[in-house]
């Protein structure tokens, strides 16, 4: 697909819920390709690992957590590496998938500086990890985190990381079939997950706490 057939926001959705999402090759190549992987990775929500190193992290209270915030500098900033799936077109259509609701982002800030985020697509009681940056110490970890408990709280059944890393793996990602997925993408579109469940993040302690008592 060429920048000329740029999807529209609709059919991307539509996309998401067929289990097939964007990407391009680098950020300054104006095309975009459809993509469904035949093992997909999943971050299970009662089955994400907070190590002890995270523990004392997300306890410093060094920082705080917003959503929505910042969604064009989470963006921006998850572009910023030397090797990224993210064009102008994409980061154009999630600007376009955000304004209509649908996409989010949740923000790490130390002082005035944005120090690591996620965001991703809701649709349904599914939640699409689209990508997530640090720029400081445990920042994408500290992310996912809050990330994770909000869509725990907001009535998700599926969030989807679309690939496994080694660094997902460490925060209890798993690897599933397209067959797997696709069964519990359809029970999950039947969902209405809220993402903006009204409700400040918690504290790290009630964080802490909370995952003590659900997992």
């Amino acid at each position: 697909m060429t920048a000329q057939e740029t999807p529209s926001p609709e059919i991307l959705l539509d996309a998401y819920a067929a289990g097939v999402f964007p990407m391009s090759d680098s950020r300054h190549d104006p095309e975009i390709f459809w993509v469904e992987p035949r093992r997909r990775g999943i971050i299970p929500l009662d089955g994400f690992h907070i190590s002890r190193s995270l523990r004392r992290r997300l306890r410093q209270e060094d920082y705080r957590i917003t959503v929505n915030a910042d969604f064009p500098g989470v963006v921006s900033a998850c572009a910023e590496r030397p090797e990224t799936w993210i064009n102008d077109t994409i980061a154009r259509l999630y600007g376009q998938l955000h304004t209509m609701g649908h996409a989010h982002s949740l923000e790490v800030w130390q002082g005035k500086t944005l120090a690591g985020g996620v965001y991703g697509v809701a649709l349904g009681g599914a939640f699409f990890g689209e990508s997530m940056f640090s720029h400081r110490r445990d920042g994408s970890k500290i992310a996912l985190a809050y990330l994770v408990d909000r869509l725990r709280r907001g009535g998700f059944v599926l969030f989807d990381t679309q690939f496994i890393t080694p660094h997902l793996a460490s925060l209890g990602a798993v690897e599933i079939s397209q067959a797997d997925y696709r069964d519990r993408l359809n029970e999950a579109l039947t969902l209405h997950g809220d993402f903006m469940r009204p409700g400040a993040p918690p504290t790290p302690q009630g964080l802490l706490q909370y995952r003590t008592q659900t997992s």
